[in-house]
Order: structure tokens, then sequence, then C-alpha cells
């Protein structure tokens, strides 16, 4: 099995971890910039983007990006997340130098809009509807920033997600490691927006006062995916972080 994924740059090693409504063409925006200032690396997650939809064995997608960085001889990183990135990043969070969660899910009890979107999300993808459940996860998660070519951009690579998880047979088996919040003793900056679901903004909000050293930060114009909404933004908010 061969994870997709590439480097640029050199200094401190950057890992950007994407959200799983995107593949890592989600840092598009970000990635010469920070190349010039550090060793970034991005990669695709089994059965998104150029990674096939596979597994031998049961896996996770955290082990993954772990086998990446040993393979590039990577011991400590930062980690940049979005979305389900920032759970891979709290995964891994030992290795971690610093931490950008943007917009992170948590193991709060979801709320009403998350469980909506994730039935008919569900509904679409058993009628094998993977353009329609595409583009429901671009109006989800896009807040109004975003310009319709992004939205299109989002549509199409969470549209060739689903395509090729809905071709696997059988369905890889996977699984999610332990981890504990405590053990994350790397700073944090922790990104929310009003135009989120519920669910995560009370996510961000949970994981600034329980990781030990965190900070939150709200971008007032943001959805779900602030990277992909104000790209040059997020990099100068990235590179001034970081």
């Amino acid at each position: 099995m061969t994870i997709w994924y590439e480097e640029a740059g050199t200094g401190e090693p950057v890992v950007l971890l994407a959200s799983s409504a995107a593949d890592a063409g989600m840092w598009d925006a970000q990635w010469e910039p920070l190349a010039e200032r550090f060793r970034v690396i991005r990669l695709d997650y089994r059965g998104f983007g150029r990674t096939p939809y596979a597994a031998d064995a049961p896996y996770s997608d955290a082990g993954d990006v772990a086998d990446v960085l040993a393979t590039l001889g990577v011991e400590r990183a930062a980690l940049v997340g979005s979305s389900y990135g920032c759970r891979i990043a709290l995964q891994l969070g030992a290795m971690a130098t610093r931490l950008v969660l943007m917009n992170p899910g948590s193991d709060l009890p979801k709320t009403p809009d998350v469980l909506a979107f994730g039935e008919e999300e569900d509904r679409l993808l058993e009628l094998g509807d993977a353009q329609g459940a595409a583009e429901l996860n671009a109006r989800t998660w896009l807040g109004p920033e975003a310009d319709e070519a992004t939205r299109q951009r989002v549509t199409e690579m969470q549209r060739h997600a689903f395509t090729m998880q809905l071709a696997a047979d059988p369905e890889p088996s996977q699984f999610e490691p332990d981890f504990s919040l405590a053990d994350v003793k790397a700073p944090a900056l922790i990104v929310t927006g009003p135009y989120d679901l519920e669910h995560f903004r009370q996510s961000a909000r949970y994981l600034a006062t329980e990781l030990p050293d965190a900070r939150l930060l709200e971008l007032d114009w943001a959805g779900h995916l602030p990277a992909l909404e104000r790209p040059q933004e997020v990099t100068r908010l990235l590179l001034d972080y970081l």
C-alpha cells in the first residue's frame, strides 16, 4: 500500500493534514509560501486524492501519517490540521512541536445540524449519488467567503473520494488510535468561526480549555474550511504563528 505524499522546502518540518471533505489539494494556496520558510509535507489519506482506498489489514490514518514521516526521517514536526485532520494531529500529538487545529471536532455529543448532515449524506451515498453527496459537502462546509471556483473544487475533491470509496470491494477496515488530550503538551492554536456547524464551534471551545497550552482564535468570517475560504489570510496566519 502506497500513501501519496510530497514535500518541499527546508527547515522545521510542518505537516498539513487535510479535512475529510477535501484532500491534500486543499493546501495548494499555502504550499509554496510555507515551503519558502519550512520543510512542508502533505499527503492524501486512503480513499482521497491520489491514494487508493485499499488495505490488507486494519489501518489508521494517523498510523499512515506516522509511517510517511518515519520514511522521511521526521521525528518532530508542527502539525496543521483542518477538521478531520485535527483529530489525526491530536492522535500524533506526542510528536508535535506546535499544533494548529482549524475547526476541530471532538467527542462531545453531535449537535442536530451535524446529525442532519450525516443522515442526508448517508442517504445520498446509499443511492450511489456521489455527485449529490459531494455538492452537499460543499454547501455545508464552505462559509460565505468561498467563491464559486472553490465550491466547485471542493465538490470535485469530495466526489472523487466518494467514487473511490463506493467502488472499494472489500471496504478496508479502519480503527481509531487511542489518545489523551492531557498528553498533548505542544502549544496549540485553535481556530473557529461563526459559519461552522455548532458541534465544531463547541468542540473548538472545549479543546481550548482541555489542552494544556491552547489559545482560541475566532475568525468572524469563517466557515468550516477557512484555508479554502480566505486562503491568503490563512497563509499569513500560519506563517505568523509558525
